[in-house]
C-alpha cells in the first residue's frame, strides 16, 4: 500500500505483523556533531569505544553516510521529514528557534516555522498509526515547529517503558557532551586522553591548544560510550536487544572548526552503523553504499512495513522495502546563525564539487558562538600574527574560490583544488549539471531573500486558517475526516495527549479532534458529543 497523504488513509492496526512483515523495536543513538574519522570502527585507533566498537561488531557498517546540511537544525530537518532542506526552507540555521522566541535580532530574523507543503508530516506519525511507540530522549530542533502528534513522549524522561505490554517501539536517544559546545563546556574538565599522543589532521595547525581540543572532543566521545553502553545493557536486560535495530550515527560532521559548518567531508561525513535483530543479522558487515540523511525516515517506515510516502526524497536501505543506490549525495549550507553563506555541493564515488555563491565571505565564518573555542581564537591569532602556512593556512583565507572540485581517492582531506585544471573540465561540468538538475527540480529556496521568505510563510500563515474536522455519520458509524488541502487529523482519548486518528479509532464522549501543519496554527478542537 503506497502512504498517502493523511494519516485515515495509512492506518495498520497493532500488531506484530504489517504487511506480513514482523514490527521490530527501532533505537536511535545519536552522538551529536561527530565525523566518523574519530572512530575506531573507522579506523582511527585513539581511543577504543568499549560499548560501540560491541555493537559495531554485530552491525552493517555504513562507510559512506552523510548529513544533508554541516550544522544541526536543518540536518534535522532532513531527518524528521525525509526530505532535503533547500525544498522546505529549512536550510538557514536557524529558522524556528524552540530555544528563544527573538531568533536572531542583529539581522532582523525573527523564529518563526516555514509552511510545508500539503501532506508533508513528520515521519513519527506513519510509525504511530502503525501502532509504534515513539519517544525522543530529549533534543527536537527541527528547525520547524512540529506539531502535537509527533511523538508519545518528547522529554528527558522520554523512553520505551511506557509503551503497552507487546508494544513495538521507535526510540531516539541524543547525546550532547559530543556538541561542539562540549569542546569548551569540558574543556578544563579530566582528560581521557594524552594531547601529545593525538594525532593533528593536516588542515589543522600543529599547536598545543589544537592538540588540547582534539583531546577533549575524544574524552567527550567516552563520555558518550558510557552512556550508550548503559542503554544497551538495558535492552539486554529486559530481552529486548535481539528483537531490536539499533542505529548509531552522528548528526553531521564534527564539532571542530573545518568541519562544522564545512562542505568537506569533514563536515558531512558522519558514522552510520545499525545493528540488526537477531532473526536477521549476518554479524559485521561493511558496506560501501552512498546514504543521505533523506534516507534515514524511509528506512524506519520500511523496517515498519510502511513505504516510503511519495513527497521524501529519501530511499530505504533496510526492511521491506530497501532498493536501488545512490550515485550522488547532495549537501548545501547557507545562513549560520546571523552570518550568511551559500554553497552547494555534490559528491559522486571519488568526486566532489562545491559552488560557492558568496566568495566575499571566508572560510572560517566569524560565528559568533564557535569564537568560544580555544582552538578556533589560536588559529585566528596564528594566521592574524602570519605564522600559518600550507594547508592550515587554506581554510583562513579571506575569501572563497567560486568552484572546488577534489579528488577524493587522491585527496581525501579536500585540500588540492582541481577546478582549474583542464584534465578535469568534463568531471566538472557534468558533476555541475547535476548539482544545479538537483536545485532546479527541488527549487532551491536558499536563491531567494530570507526575508521574502519570511513574508511568504507570514502571508499563507494569515490566509491559510484551518476548518475543524468535519463529522461523517453513516448509519450509526460516526467518524471525522479533514476538509482542508493541508494538515492531517489527531485525536486526544487523555487531556493533552495527542495521536494520529483513524476512522477505526473508538470515539467516545468528550474525545477531541483538530487538524493540525507544519507553519499553520492549528484548526478549532472539537469534541464528541
Amino acid at each position: 500500500m503506497k502512504a498517502k497523504f493523511y494519516l485515515a488513509s495509512l492506518f495498520i492496526s497493532i500488531t506484530f505483523f504489517v504487511n506480513g512483515q514482523r514490527q521490530y523495536n527501532i533505537v536511535w543513538l545519536v552522538a551529536e556533531d561527530q565525523s566518523s574519522q574519530f572512530f575506531p570502527m573507522y579506523g582511527d585507533t585513539t581511543i577504543a569505544l568499549p560499548a560501540l566498537e560491541s555493537l559495531a561488531s554485530e552491525s552493517i557498517i555504513y562507510d559512506n553516510a552523510f548529513a544533508t546540511v554541516p550544522v544541526c537544525a536543518p540536518a534535522r530537518s532532513s531527518i524528521i521529514l525525509g526530505m532535503y532542506p533547500i525544498a522546505t526552507a529549512t536550510h538557514n540555521m536557524r529558522t524556528y528557534n524552540s530555544y528563544r522566541p527573538e531568533g536572531e535580532p542583529t539581522i532582523n530574523v525573527p523564529s518563526y516555522s516555514p509552511v510545508m507543503p500539503p501532506g508533508v508530516m513528520e515521519f513519527p506519525k506513519y510509525l504511530r498509526a502503525a501502532g509504534y511507540y515513539c519517544t525522543n530522549n530529549a533534543k527536537e530542533d527541527y528547525n520547524m515547529r512540529i506539531t502535537d502528534g509527533t511523538w508519545d513522549a518528547s522529554s528527558q524522561e522520554a523512553h520505551w517503558e511506557n509503551k503497552t505490554e507487546g508494544q513495538p517501539f521507535f526510540s531516539i536517544y541524543n547525546f550532547h557532551e559530543s556538541h561542539e559546545s562540549g569542546i569548551w563546556r569540558y574543556g578544563d574538565d579530566s582528560l581521557f586522553v594524552n594531547p601529545n599522543e593525538v594525532s593533528v589532521p593536516p588542515y589543522f595547525p600543529e599547536d598545543p591548544a589544537i592538540r588540547h581540543d582534539l583531546a577533549v572532543n575524544y574524552s567527550n566521545l567516552l563520555r558518550i560510550d558510557r552512556k550508550i553502553g548503559h542503554i544497551i545493557d538495558q535492552l539486554k536486560k529486559e530481552d529486548l536487544y535481539d528483537d531490536t535495530y539499533i542505529f548509531f550515527y552522528g548528526d553531521h560532521g564534527g564539532p571542530l572548526p573545518r568541519h562544522k559548518r564545512s562542505l568537506k567531508e569533514t563536515g558531512l561525513k558522519v558514522p552510520l552503523f545499525v545493528k540488526l535483530p537477531k532473526a536477521l543479522s549476518k554479524g559485521s558487515v561493511r558496506s560501501q553504499e552512498m546514504l543521505s540523511f533523506v534516507d534515514l525516515a524511509p528506512t524506519v517506515l520500511s523496517i515498519a512495513g510502511i513505504e516510503t510516502p511519495e513527497n521524501m526524497h529519501g530511499r530505504a536501505f533496510l526492511g521491506q522495502f530497501a532498493g536501488g543506490e545512490r550515485d550522488y549525495i547532495f549537501a548545501s549550507s547557507d545562513r549560520f546563525d546571523a552570518v550568511y553563506d551559500r554553497s552547494r555541493s555534490v559528491r559522486s564515488e571519488r568526486w566532489k564539487l562545491i559552488l560557492n555563491y558568496r566568495t566575499d565571505v571566508p572560510y572560517a565564518l566569524p560565528v559568533e558562538y564557535r569564537e568560544q573555542m580555544s582552538m578556533m581564537q589560536r588559529w585566528r591569532a596564528l594566521s592574524e600574527a602570519g605564522e600559518l602556512s600550507g594547508a592550515p593556512a587554506l581554510w583562513m583565507r579571506a575569501e572563497k574560490d567560486p568552484i572546488e572540485f577534489y579528488d577524493l581517492y587522491t585527496d581525501p582531506f579536500e585540500l588540492n583544488n582541481l577546478a582549474n585544471n583542464s584534465f578535469y573540465q568534463q568531471e566538472i561540468k557534468e558533476h555541475r549539471r547535476v548539482l544545479e538538475d538537483w536545485m532546479a527540480k527541488h527549487q532551491d529556496y536558499g536563491a531567494i531573500d530570507e526575508q521574502v521568505l519570511m513574508k511568504k510563510w507570514k502571508k499563507m500563515s494569515s490566509e491559510i486558517k484551518l476548518k475543524a474536522p468535519q463529522e461523517v455519520i453513516k448509519g450509526q458509524q460516526v467518524s471525522f475526516i479533514n476538509p482542508n488541502e493541508y494538515g492531517h487529523l489527531i485525536v486526544s482519548k487523555s487531556e493533552g495527549k495527542w495521536e494520529p486518528y483513524d476512522q477505526s479509532v473508538k470515539l467516545s464522549k468528550d474525545v477531541k479532534l483538530k487538524v493540525v501543519h507544519i507553519g499553520l496554527d492549528d484548526s478549532p478542537i472539537v469534541s464528541v458529543q
